[in-house]
């Protein structure tokens, strides 16, 4: 089974990651989820980046607000693929979180969602996985499918209803 760690700085951010960890168990991702700090715990967060791959993670979703140092230092640490989802925070709705991720050095990237954007995190960890397990990008598609599906049946609704 593939694995993301869904690493936050904080317990305070859960509700806010639990739609990513969500998406991952429907995709039958196993999401390792943690509370690690850039600032507070760096060199938990040191190791934990480094040995991520050893431990069979794949993936890693850094969920951190203000500074929102997290994804760069858990990038500078690991070849694995690092998505940052900026938390909202009572400081600037959020917007310093998403600077911060988005304005990494040349080298150490981090892909970055929407503020609250954890539902795209977790897909966007699932399509990242899904190049290398056909399974997972059968589910994909068909979670692809369904979108459209219901876009269609709302787009017909609305047809219908301006037809009266």
């Amino acid at each position: 089974m593939a694995k993301v760690a869904v690493v936050m700085g904080s317990l305070s951010d859960l509700d806010a990651v639990r739609p990513c960890i969500d998406i991952l168990r429907k995709f039958g991702v196993e999401p390792v989820a943690r509370v690690i700090s850039a600032h507070r715990t760096p060199d938990t967060a040191h190791e934990f980046a480094a040995n991520a791959e050893k431990e069979g993670i794949e993936v890693l979703i850094c969920a951190a607000g203000k500074a929102a140092h997290l994804g760069g230092v858990m990038a500078a640490f690991t070849p694995l693929p690092v998505i940052g989802l900026p938390i909202k925070s009572s400081t600037m709705d959020g917007l310093d979180s998403l600077l911060s991720m988005v304005q990494m050095p040349a080298g150490i990237p981090v892909a970055t969602v929407a503020i609250n954007g954890a539902l795209n995190a977790g897909l966007l960890a699932v399509q990242i996985l899904a190049i290398k397990y056909p399974d997972l990008m059968k589910k994909f598609k068909a979670y692809k499918a369904e979108m459209a599906e219901k876009i269609a049946a709302d787009d017909a609704k609305l047809q219908k209803e301006l037809d009266k």
